[in-house]
């Protein structure tokens, strides 16, 4: 059994996310943990002095928060009447990373799933500085859900490779299960500075070219393209479902999130991304 985390703040992007989520695990048992943290700075004192003296700050904080999450779990109950899920609710009274990290160990969880804000031109923008502080900070397998990306079985996968990373079966599972339960196409794409072949990178190719041997896939390289252009580029044309990246280093992710100033595109916001974590 698979325990997702949805994390949430009620807005229509969020809802988006969950419903996402929903649908990409069609057919499987899965515990769903709805979860929202409430921010201190979202309360002020009139809010709390309209509390009953017998209430303590923290039930007058949660309560609210909880009453919304059942009434949102109860709708899901309903729509997917027909699927083996589960679901809890989770809230917290803390900063979000922590709060994140706490409920992951807590309850175990495989997969973070989020929606961001769509792309406008600043990383914290297209993916929201909660989802971003989650990519930089949660070692936790997330798929990201762009702004009013609507559920398609992910029939063509992205394997986006940086230029400086070399392939590592270690972290790769979510990606390798996803290929199984749709029996997948795999699109591996190598982003380069130029047309070099170093020893590391045939042996690399090799080494993917066996690991990867019973799922269709094949081999691509962009050379001397913005990375967020080229992957955008790739994704259009090669009509990607879903692109998967190991996240390493932070530049590899501005390159990714921003890439050039010609390139304000960003791909963001074309199809959901399922951001990968070495060991």
């Amino acid at each position: 059994m698979k325990n997702i985390l949805l994390p949430t703040d009620f807005s229509s992007n969020s809802l988006n996310a969950i419903n996402y989520a929903l649908e990409f695990f069609k057919d499987e048992h899965c515990t769903f943990y709805l979860f929202h943290v409430q921010k201190t700075s979202s309360y002020i004192s009139d809010d709390l002095m309209a509390a009953s003296s017998h209430t303590t700050i923290h039930h007058s904080v949660l309560n609210p928060v909880k009453e919304k999450l059942k009434k949102l779990m109860d709708d899901l109950k309903i729509e997917k009447p027909d699927q083996n899920y589960n679901f809890e609710i989770v809230t917290d009274y803390d900063s979000f990373i922590d709060a994140v990290k706490q409920v992951i160990r807590c309850k175990n969880i495989d997969l973070i799933v989020m929606g961001t804000n769509g792309a406008t031109g600043a990383k914290e923008v297209i993916f929201g500085s909660n989802t971003l502080n989650v990519i930089r900070k949660i070692n936790c397998p997330l798929i990201t859900v762009p702004y009013g990306c609507s559920f398609v079985p992910p029939k063509n996968i992205l394997y986006s490779i940086d230029y400086n990373d070399h392939f590592n079966e270690d972290g790769i599972e979510p990606l390798t299960n996803i290929l199984d339960k749709y029996k997948s196409t795999l699109r591996i794409l190598k982003i380069k500075e130029d047309d070099t072949l170093t020893i590391a990178e045939f042996d690399d190719k090799k080494h993917m070219k066996e690991f990867f041997k019973g799922t269709d896939h094949t081999f691509h390289s962009i050379t001397n393209v913005p990375t967020a252009l080229a992957i955008d580029s790739f994704v259009q044309i090669m009509d990607i479902d879903l692109n998967a990246m190991f996240i390493h280093r932070e530049t590899f992710l501005e390159r990714f999130f921003l890439g050039s100033v010609t390139s304000k595109i960003s791909y963001g916001s074309r199809v959901p991304l399922l951001v990968l974590h070495a060991g």
